[in-house]
């Protein structure tokens, strides 16, 4: 497709405001659960799937919804999928029982599922190789920065207005998004579209969802109970028979030839770990700010401006460290500076300075700025305008699957280390248990006793478990750093189908595992 330099930039421009609003929908959501659960008399179950119907539906979506734009056209889906998600948006502000909220949310979700495998989709039809892993920067520094705009952009609006303002937000934005779509993005889809794939749909969808499912209900009641292990365990199986089946259909859903171009792969797999480790940052770092230092919420999300601010920075550095070194050392140094990051973090301690924290955050944005984009670029870059779609989708689907491991697995084990500091000595067994269930609830009770000591017992016990928490993710990063050093190809290669020259995945991409050059 010809295209002006300026048309292409506009049209990554133009989906910019439909990345923050699903960034932020994401983790908007968690500040308005206890408004919710008044204004909308919730169980706790009910709360619970306030999160999980969203999140269920967003990880299922996302293949389909990939291969939705690569046959209809991802203009045309990216539009509909706006739809859903701003109309959504506004049904659940106005929501009268939990029943219609969950109903509302899980379509929100539906329409997230097209909107990011649409946005990351063009790219591949729009950029030749030299400019890719720029659009890709961009791209991905958008979907990054809604994570934490959500905190701060949420707290303001549940200080000063009802629930419902948060998911109104989303209206002007996705207005914007809407209008930027259709009069700069053009129309792209594939010029071979495959015939539909039933059961490859069927299957990737149901495992994908029990697998987050059974994840989310871990991070709830722990990994040995059987209502986690056994939709994970169901969710294993079914993504087997998924693998098994697309690999004997003619024409599959996802091309598993895809999976031989050490790119794709790796680039998935270090993208997906940067998730972990942004999701682990992000559920630790909120309740620290609030149990420790004392903020409110919109303090809280104030205090991650030096994380989205060494974020900005890393990811303009990182396009030119690209140009300079290649994907290899961009990858490497990232993953590098984000272990160093996260490594100087674990060594806060509940009387530590501000000034600590705001140095290891913004380290940490900085890392994050570099690893993201080149591992994203490394993943798309083998993709062609054929197959963008659904090749967009599995990446997403995996990163989804990643964060929301990352949540449960780093949860744990924040709790875990939490409680293993705790003492209690001479407290009352029911006071005790609500301390060690919850680090608030041992703040305000110290408080209503009068009890300095054991709040700083608290406090300390906390930072030990966060402690724990980052030096996991550290460790994580670093190992990313070595992956990314001996397996990301540093010569970007040909997108796959993308003409009869150059058909095929660069040899230099290609595994020795025998599967041969990924097919369109």
């Amino acid at each position: 497709m010809t295209r002006s330099h300026s048309g292409r930039w506009l049209a990554v421009v133009a989906l910019v405001p439909a990345l923050l609003a699903v960034g932020f929908d994401a983790t908007i959501l968690n500040l308005a659960l206890p408004e919710l659960a008044t204004g909308l008399h919730a169980s706790s179950l009910q709360l619970q799937w306030f999160i999980s119907g969203y999140t269920l539906v967003f990880a299922a979506a996302m293949i389909p919804g990939g291969m939705m734009g690569d046959r209809f056209g991802r203009k045309k889906v990216q539009l509909i999928a706006l739809t859903l998600f701003g109309l959504s948006s506004l049904a659940c502000a106005y929501a009268s029982n939990s029943g219609e909220f969950i109903g509302m949310r899980a379509i929100t979700g539906l329409g997230a599922a097209a909107v990011l495998p649409m946005v990351l989709g063009v790219i591949p039809a729009l950029f030749e190789e030299a400019e890719r892993p720029k659009a890709v920067a961009v791209v991905m520094t958008a979907t990054t920065l809604g994570f934490p705009i959500g905190p701060i952009l949420g707290g303001y609006l549940l200080t000063h207005f009802w629930w419902g303002s948060v998911f109104l937000i989303n209206l002007p934005v996705v207005a914007i998004a809407m209008l930027g779509v259709f009069l700069l993005t053009p129309e792209t889809r594939s010029s071979k579209p495959k015939r539909f794939d039933p059961l490859g749909i069927a299957t990737s969808s149901l495992g994908l969802a029990a697998l987050v499912y059974g994840v989310i209900e871990a991070g709830t009641y722990g990994w040995s109970d059987v209502l986690a292990l056994t939709p994970i365990a169901l969710g294993v199986l079914v993504l087997g028979a998924f693998v098994w089946w697309e690999s004997r259909v003619p024409e599959p859903l996802v091309d598993l030839a895809l999976f031989a171009s050490r790119g794709f792969t790796w680039g998935t797999l270090l993208s997906t770990s940067v998730n972990f480790v942004m999701f682990g940052m992000l559920f630790v770092l909120p309740q620290y700010f609030q149990a420790v230092l004392g903020t409110d919420a919109m303090g809280s999300g104030f205090r991650l401006l030096p994380l989205v601010g060494g974020l900005l920075v890393g990811a303009g550095i990182a396009d030119r460290l690209a140009k300079a070194m290649g994907a290899k050392a961009t990858i490497g140094v990232g993953f590098a500076i984000l272990a160093g990051g996260l490594l100087l973090g674990a060594t806060t301690k509940a009387d530590s300075t501000n000034g600590l924290v705001m140095l290891w955050t913004t380290i940490c944005g900085v890392g994050l700025g570099f690893a993201m984009p080149a591992a994203m670029s490394a993943a798309i870059d083998p993709l062609s305008e054929e197959n963008s779609g659904v090749g967009s989708g599995v990446i997403q689907a995996v990163r989804m699957v990643g964060g929301s491991f990352g949540s449960a697995l780093l949860g744990s084990l924040l709790y875990s280390g939490y409680r293993s500091r705790l003492t209690l000595g001479g407290l009352p067994p029911q006071a005790a248990a609500a301390i060690r269930e919850s680090q608030v609830a041992g703040l305000d009770l110290a408080a209503r006793l009068h009890l300095p000591g054991l709040a700083a017992e608290i406090e300390a016990a906390f930072t030990h478990g966060m402690d724990q928490v980052l030096a996991v993710c550290g460790g994580l990063a670093a190992l990313g750093a070595v992956l990314g050093v001996l397996f990301i190809p540093n010569r970007v290669s040909k997108p796959a189908g993308s003409g009869p020259e150059d058909a095929r995945v660069d040899v230099t991409d290609v595994t020795d595992s025998g599967a041969g050059p990924a097919r369109a």
